[in-house]
């Protein structure tokens, strides 16, 4: 591959449509070749939710899963050039996203095992339990959009009082949708592994908060359109200086 450029060149207009159906190895082609700020963009939009589920999974705070999305795609372009593809750039940017997760981890001065509980709801006779189980209209209705809310919180606090080796892998594979072995590969695990820590995740969950949590999983850690532009912006504007 040519050597990693030193600014990205971008235009005014925004992502062009012709680079969509362009894989991410040709996008990382056209950033080494040409300085491309919009394939780099294009690169960023495509894997942005991800890796700020997978960044929040791990840290439990919005706010430092962004920052490590951008120093992610910073250092992403810096060491572009070491990806040497043409599969498995999703995995290649995950590993920096994670590396830069646990160390945020590890300046707080302690590590996030097993020891992250939190108590969990007891769902026998509890009311939110029950409105849960019986959230089934998908016509719209405000007071039901109150209880899918309540949900998805309580939901969200459940994940996040998971292990962290739980909460990451039940993220990846139930969230994000990835396979067992892409999940693997993506963490350095084995595939057995992989799938005694998601049995395990979901196990606990179910335990809190019933089967009906599988439906509301996908809509967990929404990454709006102003958040996915904001980091964006941010990694552009510090690439292009």
């Amino acid at each position: 591959m040519t050597p990693k450029p030193r600014k990205l060149v971008t235009s005014q207009s925004s992502v062009p449509s012709a680079l969509e159906p362009l894989t991410d190895y040709d996008l990382v082609l056209r950033v080494l070749g040409e300085c491309d700020g919009a394939a780099f963009e294009l690169i960023m939009r495509r894997h942005n939710q991800r890796l700020y589920r997978l960044a929040r999974s791990i840290l439990k705070n919005p706010t430092d899963a962004e920052d490590v999305v951008q120093e992610t795609y910073v250092t992403a372009f810096q060491k572009l050039e070491s990806f040497r593809g043409p599969s498995g750039f999703s995995a290649w940017l995950a590993k920096i996203a994670l590396n830069f997760a646990y160390r945020r981890v590890r300046r707080r001065g302690r590590v996030v095992l097993f020891e992250d509980f939190v108590s969990p709801p007891n769902g026998e006779g509890d009311p939110l339990i029950s409105r849960i189980e019986n959230i089934e209209s998908s016509e719209p209705d405000p007071e039901l959009n109150v209880q899918i809310a309540e949900l998805r919180q309580l939901l969200e606090n459940a994940i996040d009082a998971l292990p962290v080796e739980f909460r990451t892998v039940f993220i990846l594979a139930k969230v994000e949708g990835q396979s067992i072995k892409e999940v693997a590969e993506t963490l350095s695990l084995n595939e057995q592994t992989v799938k005694t820590r998601l049995f395990r995740a979901k196990k606990k969950l179910q335990e809190s908060l019933g089967d009906a949590f599988d439906e509301l999983v996908p809509s967990l850690h929404s990454f709006d359109g102003e958040r996915c532009d904001r980091i964006v912006f941010r990694v552009l504007a510090k690439l292009t200086r």
